[in-house]
């Protein structure tokens, strides 16, 4: 059933993400990933939110075009690859692991802060004694929500993340 005033609420978690992009010194693209449900108006509602932005937007249309339904998008992102990149940390690497979990937090999600178990204070407070403290930090949270909970959705405010569990990938 179309829903275009649901989708118009969703804007305001694509804004956040654009947002973000552009704090790292980049121009994001999106693509709208089509499914057979989506009605014209709905996906007319994404691309007039991207206007907004002003931000690159094209259909992505591979579920049921193969390869033909992907050109455009392919297209701009090659564009954006020949283009000089503005790229910039988010923070400087050098300063401790909780801070930049700290500035994850706030900067990218709009969290009021960060709780560490206490597991995670101690592994944390490892990490860095082994030397890995200048490493950039990624963050795994729910896929669902810009929150630590899948049930806040769109762009949630007044909330606090928590690390449980901190680790070296290398």
């Amino acid at each position: 059933t179309e829903d275009v005033p649901a989708v118009n609420r969703g804007l305001d978690n694509l804004e956040k993400h654009v947002e973000n992009m552009r704090i790292f010194g980049l121009e994001p693209i999106v693509a709208i990933n089509k499914f057979p449900t989506d009605t014209d108006a709905e996906v007319a509602a994404v691309a007039a939110g991207c206007k907004k932005q002003n931000v690159k937007v094209t259909l992505s249309d591979v579920w049921a075009q193969g390869g033909q339904g992907g050109l455009e998008l392919a297209e701009l992102v090659v564009k954006a690859c020949e283009q000089e990149s503005g790229f910039r940390h988010a923070y400087p690497l050098t300063i401790p692991l909780r801070d930049k979990a700290e500035i994850v937090a706030r900067t990218f999600y709009g969290a009021d802060g960060v709780d560490f178990t206490p597991s995670a204070a101690r592994q944390i407070r490892e990490i860095e004694r082994l030397g890995f403290r200048d490493l950039p930090v990624c963050v795994a949270k729910t896929q669902n929500s810009l929150s630590d909970d899948p049930k806040l959705l769109t762009r949630p405010r007044d909330f606090r993340i928590t690390i449980r569990e901190a680790k070296v990938s290398a």
